[in-house]
């Protein structure tokens, strides 16, 4: 991942309804959520969330695909991976920060 890609991606991320969205959107997983769904789970007008998804998606952090009349919204779990290893890269001198059981909790 590029810096500048990461810059991108954590100021996406830095605003809360934002990090609400993408937070729901990894909690569901690969089946995703419509807007309508992300909407009414966390409470945000549907003109603001157009917005912070747009948003999302130009930092490759969500990606959208339509089903019929839907939008379907899910987190880009590759990014989201490669934004952690890129924050990680240096960590603790080098060595292996996480533990096996953190590690083997994430099943993205």
């Amino acid at each position: 991942m590029q810096e500048a890609d990461v810059i991108q991606s954590l100021a996406a991320l830095a605003q809360e309804a934002r990090l609400r969205v993408f937070r729901a959107l990894v909690v569901a997983g690969q089946d995703g959520l419509t807007p309508g769904a992300v909407a009414e789970q966390l409470g945000i007008a549907p003109n603001t969330l157009s917005f912070h998804l747009k948003e999302l998606t130009r930092a490759g952090l969500v990606s959208q695909e339509r089903q019929g009349r839907n939008l379907i919204y899910r987190a880009s779990f590759a990014t989201m991976n490669d934004l952690l290893a890129y924050l990680t890269e240096n960590c603790c001198q080098g060595a292996a920060c996480a533990t096996d059981e953190a590690t083997a909790a994430c099943k993205c």
